[in-house]
């Protein structure tokens, strides 16, 4: 491949670019984790009335992970006609569905009012949300990777993945604030809306960041050559969906094995753990919030500087050193938590979240570089958001279930570390994109066809 020639746009313009991205992606995953944190710590309670107080847990991370079971339609459904529309116009729709279903969890009548329609449409709202994160993901890094800097993509592809951390921390800022100054009370009958509710004024200002840049240059220029393509020689390009599955199908499995653990880390570390530190250890709800906002923090401020070291030392290794990472730190994690301790309990999280980051922030850059532009946001979607059914989706279900089975962290922090051992060998099966150019990136077989074929 090529060494990165891709021209670069006035820096005035990629920073708009990045700030598109990040605001945007911190929106929709403020949106995503809100739910997380509120089925740990009240959905239990108020669409589940009826359970075992850890049943009631497992029933609403059930409705959580269901939101994971919606994303790969989203991928695929996003990456189709992000590839032949565009990234932008994909981007404005899913913040416009994510936030809308936030909006109307804001709004939505608990058991107590409608029964068991409450639990119903809680799971419909919930997999509206993951139809449009399955979709926001590819489109806002591409967004970033494909605007150029090819020299210090990893860098600046990397600021979109700190709308997670950037998201969980708002989310989780928001509902410790509530949970200091409002009663137990208060907050499970109304003060826990709140949060949905302001999901309505953080979309009109990313509507407003995002309808604001240009489309990518490089998507632009893979249209336009397709187009000459067909008009001198009738040739017709595949559905998306179908020329990655056919020229990037290895990529494709690189990329679900890298997220293994990537994924299945974060929502141990930041959201399972609400429920292991106010049962097992003993910590109040507040304690925990504390914990997971300050180690989102630096989560966020970690995350550009493992971008850049990718540019420099390559994404493979990067990301090694995340999965090892988190694998050798899990018994650690719970062992610090298992002590009771504010302090112990923030240096786990945050711990943790430093080696995630290490996965997290070359994945965008590596992801992107695997593909080809014509189903880049196909590949980069697919391989993303078809893992998290496995990953993500059930992993705080798995280690609530493993919590209430063995009445122990030792099942859970191996778990992870069979996750850590997969995404080791996937990126042992990679190779290192660091040094292409996402505009010479083609498929291994012609992609093209006669239209008369």
């Amino acid at each position: 491949m090529a060494s990165g020639t891709t021209a670069s746009p006035p820096p005035a313009n990629l920073k708009r670019i990045v700030a598109a991205s990040l605001i945007g992606t911190t929106i929709e995953w403020y949106d995503f984790f809100l739910y997380a944190s509120a089925a740990a710590l009240v959905f239990n309670k108020l669409f589940f009335p009826d359970s075992d107080p850890l049943v009631g847990t497992l029933l609403s991370f059930l409705t959580y992970a269901v939101g994971f079971a919606a994303r790969p339609l989203g991928a695929l459904v996003f990456g189709h006609y992000g590839d032949r529309l565009g990234r932008k116009k994909l981007l404005v729709l899913s913040l416009l569905m994510m936030g809308g279903a936030t909006f109307a969890i804001g709004l939505l009548p608990t058991h107590a009012t409608i029964g068991t329609a409450a639990p119903v449409l809680l799971t419909v709202l919930r997999l509206v949300q993951g139809f449009a994160l399955g979709g926001e993901w590819g489109g806002a890094v591409l967004l970033v990777s494909e605007h150029g800097d090819a020299r210090r993509r990893g860098f600046w592809a990397s600021w979109p993945q700190t709308g997670a951390p950037a998201g969980q921390l708002l989310a989780t800022g928001v509902l410790s604030l509530l949970t200091a100054t409002l009663s137990d009370d208060a907050f499970a009958s109304w003060g826990w809306r709140v949060p949905f509710l302001l999901s309505g004024l953080l979309v009109l200002v990313g509507l407003w960041v995002r309808l604001s840049v240009d489309e990518s240059p490089v998507f632009r220029a893979a249209l336009a050559a397709a187009e000459q393509r067909k008009a001198a020689t009738g040739a017709v390009e595949k559905m998306p969906l179908l020329a990655v599955l056919r020229d990037h199908w290895r990529d494709i499995l690189v990329a679900m094995g890298a997220r293994m653990a990537e994924n299945i880390s974060y929502y141990v570390i930041t959201a399972f753990i609400l429920v292991y530190a106010t049962t097992s250890a003993g910590l109040s709800k507040q304690t925990a919030l504390n914990a997971v906002l300050i180690g989102s923090a630096v989560h966020f401020a970690v995350i550009p500087a493992w971008g850049a070291l990718s540019d420099r030392i390559g994404r493979r290794p990067v990301y090694l050193i995340g999965a090892v990472g988190v694998g050798l730190w899990m018994f650690p994690f719970f062992a610090l938590i298992d002590s009771k301790s504010f302090g112990s309990l923030l240096l786990a999280v945050t711990v943790g979240l430093i080696l995630h980051g290490a996965m997290y922030a070359p994945q965008a850059a590596f992801f992107s570089e695997m593909f080809a532009t014509r189903m880049r946001y196909s590949g980069a979607s697919i391989g993303a958001q078809f893992s998290s059914v496995a990953a993500g989706a059930p992993a705080p279900l798995i280690a609530t279930a493993l919590l209430s089975d063995y009445d122990s962290s030792t099942p859970i922090a191996l778990y992870v570390i069979a996750a850590a051992l997969l995404t080791v060998v996937a990126i042992a099966c990679a190779k290192e994109t660091r040094s292409r150019d996402l505009a010479d990136v083609v498929p291994e077989t012609p992609a093209p066809v006669r239209a008369d074929a």
